[in-house]
């Protein structure tokens, strides 16, 4: 496959994009071919959604719930993708993914960044709601070195595809309101990202609970540990997106080797944002969240819900 490395924001010819229309076409090409073992999901009951929207704590919840669930057994970490252990729908075409495989424990659990509407009733939902600011600077982290060639998309060209919420997803707005109005729900645990990681400990507690999962001192230390940034970091490779880093790699010549871990080092700060760039997200909150909910930015929305848990 050739290398885009030496292009402009012209025709995509392989490897990683230098522009967002760039990134469009290699997305195309990525979903190209034959996919013989693909299945979609098929409702169960019982079956746990992980449905933060992007950069919004997913892989920490991911990996929570699945050391939740193994923990009666030592936990596990024997899996080369942590969504291979909590799949997700919106990209098993691309993946040549069966949806409905086994799955090492019960409850079964999916991986997902859409809004309640549009997934299947009855189930039970896990969303952890992180400030847009801070979303949008993670996410664009996260595709630069990987999907983007590294400084050749600016951070102000990334609006587009932060609306869009990642595959499957939905915009912020969209994802946020639906779920604030679920707080306090039975089948849905619905905290601020910043709350879990800060009470992990209460976290896998609640969660436990909407899973029904037997919680005993030794699992809840289990987890704890292994839900740590250091312990997550140290094993970031089973969080790096290593099926579509294989996936790209052979259809689209992106280097599987690039800088596409989840586990960030550091946090993502709002304070990388340029200043356009939070002036649209502050004008996005005051049009469409802060009529429904009476709260003029994130802090204040973000107080609320903490309280609630």
């Amino acid at each position: 496959m050739a290398s885009n490395a030496g292009s402009d924001a012209g025709a995509y010819t392989g490897g990683r994009a230098r522009s967002m229309e760039q990134y469009g076409a290699m997305m195309g090409q990525a979903m190209g071919g034959e996919r013989p073992n693909h299945r979609p999901y098929e409702p169960q009951p019982g079956d746990v959604f992980i449905t933060c929207w992007a950069k919004s704590g997913t892989t920490l919840m991911q990996q929570m719930f699945h050391q939740l669930r193994t923990g009666a057994d030592g936990g596990d970490m024997d899996f080369d993708d942590i969504s291979r252990m909590t799949p997700w729908d919106d990209t098993a075409y691309m993946l040549d993914f069966d949806m409905t495989a086994a799955q090492v424990a019960a409850p079964r659990g999916f991986k997902s960044h859409r809004e309640y509407e549009r997934l299947p009733a009855g189930m039970r939902y896990v969303v952890t709601l992180r400030d847009p600011k801070e979303t949008y600077v993670s996410f664009y982290r996260f595709l630069t070195g990987w999907h983007f060639e590294d400084g050749a998309v600016p951070m102000e060209d990334f609006m587009p595809m932060w609306l869009s919420g990642g595959p499957g997803g939905c915009d912020y707005a969209t994802h946020l309101l639906s779920w604030y109005a679920r707080r306090g729900a039975a089948d849905s645990l619905v905290m601020t990202y910043k709350w879990a990681v800060k009470h992990r400990a209460e976290a896998i507690r609640r969660l436990a609970a909407l899973c029904e999962i037997a919680l005993t001192p030794e699992i809840e230390a289990l987890v704890l540990e292994r839900t740590t940034r250091e312990f997550m970091s140290a094993h970031e490779h089973r969080f790096d997106d290593a099926m579509v880093c294989r996936v790209l790699e052979e259809r689209c010549g992106v280097a599987a080797a690039s800088d596409s871990t989840k586990v960030q080092k550091t946090g993502s700060s709002a304070s990388a944002l340029p200043q356009t760039i939070a002036d649209q997200i502050d004008a996005y909150w005051a049009e469409r969240i802060a009529p429904v909910t009476g709260h003029a930015n994130f802090a204040a929305l973000a107080a609320e819900v903490d309280a609630s848990v």
